[in-house]
């Protein structure tokens, strides 16, 4: 029998490596592709004006039809696109660390984000890390590894991707209650971007779609904490596709 095919979008100003905890709790069951975005990882830099549906494109090809997508962050937005525009592609939808239709003020919070990374790219990298690891049990080794790539970006592309971070959730808003298939919004309950309340919204927007709230963890669940992803990526497969 054929395994299902995964496939793992990664946030932006990181790469596919980002998956390598989770993906090895999932590589027994399923055919993993973890494509990187355009502009990411060996990819050349992104341009002015890149926007949501030119991510999309970027890795469409990789996907094989009838797919599990399972975006983090900016990959969730790139994962929702495609399964609105391109339903072909898409069985299940996890959306992980995902925003969804930004308040005013949380709109306000991200654009501050993304002008401190136009006034000082470096200082910028270094507050999303303690957003992202501070106060967690997170090794120091990896909280590195994640600095090393979020330095290793072009400056330029990296803010290109961040503007479509910072504003996409309100181009895809109205459009979320069209996407039919099974899905599941994942977030941490410390996570201060992507909040539980964000992932309770998700869920409410979408036909077919549960929230889960994983205990005491910030924002990078694939590396913080890679077992209870799993589970529920897995538990979603398995009770909606019979696999």
């Amino acid at each position: 029998m054929t395994e299902p095919t995964l496939v793992l979008l990664h946030g932006v100003g990181l790469d596919h490596t980002m998956w390598e905890p989770t993906a090895e709790l999932l590589a027994d069951r399923f055919t993993l592709v973890a494509p990187d975005l355009p502009g990411h990882g060996r990819n050349r830099p992104a341009a002015a004006g890149i926007t949501l549906a030119d991510l999309a494109r970027g890795v469409a090809a990789a996907i094989p039809p009838g797919s599990h997508l399972v975006g983090f962050s900016l990959g969730a937005l790139v994962a929702q696109h495609l399964a609105l525009h391109r339903p072909d592609l898409v069985a299940t939808l996890t959306s992980v660390s995902s925003v969804c239709r930004r308040t005013p003020a949380e709109r306000e919070a991200v654009l501050g984000r993304l002008d401190a990374a136009h006034d000082d790219f470096e200082a910028a990298a270094a507050a999303s890390l303690r957003r992202w690891y501070a106060d967690t049990d997170v090794p120091a080794a990896w909280v590195r590894r994640t600095e090393a790539t979020l330095l290793a970006n072009d400056a330029d592309s990296f803010r290109h991707c961040y503007r479509v971070f910072a504003t996409a959730d309100a181009e895809l808003g109205p459009d979320l209650h069209r996407i039919a298939v099974p899905a599941l919004a994942v977030t941490g309950e410390r996570d201060p971007g992507s909040t539980p309340g964000m992932a309770r919204r998700l869920a409410a927007a979408l036909p077919h779609c549960g929230a889960v709230i994983v205990p005491e963890a910030r924002h990078m669940l694939p590396v913080q904490r890679p077992q209870p992803l799993a589970d529920c990526i897995t538990t979603l497969i398995r009770d909606t596709t019979h696999v």
